[in-house]
């Protein structure tokens, strides 16, 4: 049985009209002598450009018949639900419902907080432990922050801001801040110091982290910088918008993920047959993510609408389905670590096929779930922390009300990061098998015509070529071409 045909390198030697994507033009000599890419030849530029991807044209037939259909109910799904732009509101001026314009720190003096009344509080008996706080305030120094609105109608305005000194948010002279503007309001009071701005330190961080992917990744790293944009795109231009719109989020959610999957690991790791077997491990468990999302939210009675953001959104839009949306944050935060999991077993898979082209899909298999187990491990430990860590906060305010473990876990706040962690560990765990099962099969199931002549393959060189040699047992003198 000759090896199968390997993919061809970004470096490689010009090949004749007919021949196969091989080793045709590599240096060594093999067995029939002089130039000839026959098996020998496995090792020639392999290791060097990436791994083979030996797929027949039957496979690349049937991959292709399952994610052409995929991809244009994909282009079908965005084209019918794609928005407008989110819906225009009356601003609520509640949150981050509220008007803004930028400013600027022009000035900071220290005042008493008591000529300020910056330390009213309660008062009374100053044993107790309210009294005492508002006699210590009163007696504290205060900063008075003079603050130029720098942008918007009122531009050049100036207004100012008392700072407490038990304030988390201190201000100092020269520093860009965020301000709400509320035109209905007291002209004294139309403008209030909301946040920092940050963009500076934001963009330098943005800034190194692109450089480091475009050092260590090189091309590829600039391809998923690409990806990223693109992701981002699609999640702000049709994602958040839809939704706004009144659109089924749980769709919404579907047809953007997979949007952004197919774009994201093409663009990352080019049109090949593995890529399309990362795909499709990819969907059939987000698949697998929806259905259980679906039925245990809707089991557990999860409204999705348990603190003041998402109260504040069915207040402006009380047509969203807020446990849709739930739903659909559940698969968007899950397709990520997806797209890491499936991509990386198929590349496993492909790799152990290359360092051992004579195993077949049950010994690719299992070779292959052995490295999925270490890597379910620690993708889960990584989600679950990643969910607790976000939840922090609440779970400490769990911890200082010294509630039950049960109590903890039953209230709505944190059964639904709970359900958000075990549905989408469920989808990663079950990628593993079904991702490798695929893999092994594609992978394995690209071999030559039986009856071939295992010593042939010091004429595969000259395959396809005018008025060379066929090698017997491959059909039409030529060999399949990989993908």
């Amino acid at each position: 049985m000759t090896l199968p045909q390997q993919t061809p390198e970004p470096h490689g030697h010009h090949h004749g009209p007919d021949q196969g994507p091989g080793h045709g033009g590599g240096h060594g000599p093999g067995p029939g002598g002089g130039h000839g890419g026959g098996p020998s030849h496995g090792h020639g530029h392999s290791h060097s450009h990436g791994p083979a991807a030996p797929v027949s044209r039957h496979l690349r037939r049937v991959i292709a018949a399952i994610l052409i259909p995929f991809a244009t109910a994909v282009v079908v799904g965005l084209a019918v639900l794609w928005p407008g732009g989110a819906p225009a509101h009356e601003r609520t001026g509640v949150g981050f419902d509220r008007q803004t314009e930028q400013g600027e720190v022009v000035s900071v003096e220290q005042v008493d907080c008591a000529s300020v009344n910056a330390g009213q509080g309660p008062t009374g008996d100053t044993s107790a432990p309210e009294g005492r706080k508002a006699a210590d305030a009163r007696q504290d120094q205060c900063e008075k922050a003079t603050i130029e609105v720098t942008t918007g109608p009122e531009k050049g305005r100036k207004f100012t801001e008392i700072i407490r000194p038990d304030a988390t948010r201190q201000l100092h002279e020269g520093q860009g801040v965020v301000v709400a503007y509320a035109p209905d309001a007291p002209r004294d009071l139309q403008f209030s110091v909301t946040d920092v701005n940050r963009k500076v330190p934001m963009a330098i961080l943005a800034g190194i982290f692109a450089l480091a992917v475009v050092l260590v990744g090189r091309m590829r790293g600039v391809m998923a910088l690409v990806a990223l944009v693109v992701s981002f795109l699609i999640l702000t231009f049709f994602i958040l918008p839809a939704i706004l719109e009144g659109s089924n989020p749980l769709v919404v959610a579907v047809v953007g993920s997979s949007a952004i999957m197919l774009i994201a690991l093409y663009m990352c790791h080019g049109p090949s047959a593995r890529t399309s077997v990362a795909v499709l491990g990819t969907l059939i468990s987000l698949l697998l993510i929806g259905l259980l999302g679906s039925l245990f939210i809707g089991w557990a009675s999860l409204t999705g609408n348990t603190d003041d953001y998402t109260g504040l959104i069915h207040g402006l839009y009380p047509e969203i389905d807020m446990s849709g949306l739930l739903l659909a944050g559940i698969i968007i935060g899950s397709l990520g670590v997806l797209d890491d999991v499936t991509v990386t077993q198929t590349s496993a898979v492909w790799e152990l096929h290359q360092a051992d082209p004579a195993m077949g899909p049950r010994a690719l298999y299992r070779a292959g779930i052995r490295i999925g187990r270490d890597h379910i491990a620690s993708v889960v430990n990584t989600l679950v922390l990643a969910y607790a860590g976000a939840a922090l906060p609440l779970l400490l305010l769990f911890s200082i009300a010294q509630s039950s473990t049960g109590t903890v876990a039953n209230s709505e706040l944190v059964a639904e990061e709970i359900v958000r962690t075990l549905v989408g560990s469920i989808g990663l765990v079950a990628s593993v098998p079904v991702t490798t099962v695929l893999a092994a099969l594609v992978v394995s199931a690209d071999r030559t015509a039986p009856g071939a002549d295992p010593g042939a393959g010091g004429r595969a060189g000259t395959i396809g070529r005018p008025g060379g040699p066929r090698p017997a047992g491959v059909r039409g003198g030529r060999r399949r071409r990989a993908k």
